[in-house]
């Protein structure tokens, strides 16, 4: 796939482990101080080994100044979408316009269901997502002169008072395999979340799960630049050689480190990041790559 041309984006993503409870603030914080962009968590609500992870980010924010946090992604099912809109547009109003929204269908039923959720069919998963963008991105929509309102056939609202609105345009980042979860992605999302260990037939596979998004994007009349393309990574997988041949040559443009080791954070915000900055804009020069715009 080409070059979107999108700035790129490095970042930490960190398990939220409850003990100790400092912990995964402190590798945000080394994450900041090693220049990366992004802090990431994960949310599993009905797991009692993690923190919450609203009140992580929020915690978070408050003990950093600059890098900007996401949800990598949150468990929609036991999360309710006007509350999400609300929670996210406080967070990136204290924090400066520091979050984005990362949102995931669901999964491990039988936790969601044990913690209360409803179990969804995979298809009612994505129908709710895609109601639930409805909701959280009209909630934030204060320019709108009448209450919300949407009829949905697993989230609804009806008559919900809008705002507050966030202090930034907070990116829609969807996680998604599944053709109909691409489909959605490049018709409404702002970036797509993919995890290099969850594909089977490694870097390759991004082509076609890209071609996916592209096709989506350009039959609802967007550019298919608009989707920031983030790629969760190992620590096996730092070269820079290797990270720019992904920009270049798969789109990929947000490279976010699972790793909950200081040093493998110290060493990709510093060292790996910079390198494959370099490599990335000498090869952009060299065709002359219009750029598309950031976040």
């Amino acid at each position: 796939m080409p070059d979107y041309g999108r700035d790129l984006l490095f970042g930490a993503f960190i398990t939220p482990s409850a003990s100790p409870p400092q912990r995964a603030v402190e590798l945000a914080q080394t994450a900041e101080t090693a220049g990366l962009d992004l802090a990431a968590f994960q949310d599993h609500p009905y797991q009692p080994r993690f923190l919450d992870t609203w009140t992580l980010l929020s915690y978070v924010a408050a003990r950093t100044t600059r890098i900007r946090l996401a949800t990598d992604v949150l468990n929609l099912p036991l999360r309710q979408p006007a509350v999400v809109a609300r929670s996210a547009a406080s967070l990136d109003l204290l924090s400066g316009g520091r979050f984005e929204l990362g949102l995931g269908a669901g999964a491990f039923w039988d936790a969601i269901a044990a913690a209360g959720g409803d179990r969804l069919s995979p298809g009612e998963a994505v129908t709710g997502l895609e109601e639930a963008i409805r909701i959280i991105r009209g909630i934030w929509d204060v320019s709108a002169g009448t209450p919300l309102r949407v009829e949905g056939s697993i989230h609804r609202v009806d008559g919900a008072k809008r705002g507050p609105a966030p202090a930034h345009g907070v990116g829609t980042w969807l996680g998604a395999y599944k053709p109909r979860m691409l489909r959605l992605t490049g018709e409404l999302a702002d970036g797509w979340f993919a995890s290099l260990g969850y594909l089977p037939g490694g870097p390759g596979e991004l082509a076609g799960l890209n071609a996916r998004i592209d096709d989506a994007a350009a039959g609802a009349g967007r550019s298919p630049s608009a989707v920031r393309r983030l790629l969760n990574i190992s620590g096996s997988v730092t070269s820079a050689g290797l990270l720019a041949e992904l920009a270049l040559d798969y789109g990929i443009s947000g490279f976010i480190l699972a790793s909950d080791d200081a040093t493998d954070l110290a060493r990709f915000g510093a060292e790996v990041a910079p390198a494959v900055r370099d490599i990335v804009a000498e090869a952009r020069d060299a065709v002359d790559l219009p750029h598309a715009p950031g976040a």
